[in-house]
């Protein structure tokens, strides 16, 4: 992998087609009571693929909006988006949709699985919803539990599965779309310290083996230590640390 500098948070440094992500002067701020809270000025980053990047900040500091607008969730007030080379923050909303369907993947703190299916059927839904046939969304359902070893659960329903076994499972149905950019906030927060660490390398190992790009936001600075980078908000810019 590349080894990036400081000034890699720009995306001139790179051309936008050959990276999986690229936000190009982004600002988005508020309305708030007479005045405005701005959030991000002209800030800019760049995702290189099979690179997992920290997302450190304070409360408050913006990380979600990043992410929001990195995920195609939230419009920008101005600056570009790139995914794959592909210019989307101008896209209608359908586009949009279709874009954050086929290319990006999501985890949250909280596992957000359908409680009625199996961690097999979880994975599938997706991919269901995307057009594939049902049986290639077996096939490759079953591959990502295997490969982050809960083969054996695949038939198990979310509240049959432990903390760490929900979160894996959400992380194989963030991927299983195959994405270029997986976005994932606070993804081990909600887990004890032994069983945070299992699922981040588990996390990790799946970045690697598919080389997409991740983008995670963390409190947990032993595991911000473990990524490829780290980076934070300050004064509305993206800054590396």
């Amino acid at each position: 992998m590349t080894t990036m500098s400081a000034s890699s948070t720009h995306p001139t440094d790179s051309a936008p087609g050959g990276l999986p992500l690229v936000l190009a002067g982004i600002s988005r701020g508020f309305r708030e009571g007479e005045g405005r809270l701005d959030i991000l000025s002209n800030a800019n980053l760049a995702l290189h693929p099979g690179e997992v990047v920290a997302l450190v900040a304070p409360s408050g500091a913006g990380k979600s909006t990043l992410l929001h607008i990195a995920g195609l969730l939230e419009r920008p007030d101005s600056g570009e988006i790139y995914i794959d080379g592909v210019e989307c923050g101008a896209l209608p909303d359908a586009e949009r949709t279709r874009i954050r369907r086929t290319k990006i993947g999501f985890v949250y703190q909280f596992h957000h699985l359908l409680p009625e299916f199996t961690a097999l059927e979880n994975l599938m839904m997706p991919q269901l919803i995307r057009g594939l046939e049902k049986s290639e969304a077996r096939t490759r359902a079953s591959q990502l539990l295997d490969y982050m070893r809960l083969g054996a659960r695949a038939e198990h329903r979310p509240s049959e599965l432990s903390g760490g076994e929900q979160q894996r499972v959400a992380i194989a149905r963030a991927v299983a779309n195959a994405p270029s950019i997986l976005l994932a906030d606070e993804p081990t927060g909600n887990l004890d310290p032994t069983t945070s660490s299992y699922v981040f390398e588990a996390l990790v190992a799946l970045v690697r083996a598919s080389g997409l790009a991740a983008l995670i936001a963390t409190h947990n600075m032993e595991l911000a230590a473990r990524m490829d980078r780290r980076i934070t908000l300050r004064d509305q810019q993206v800054v590396e640390i």
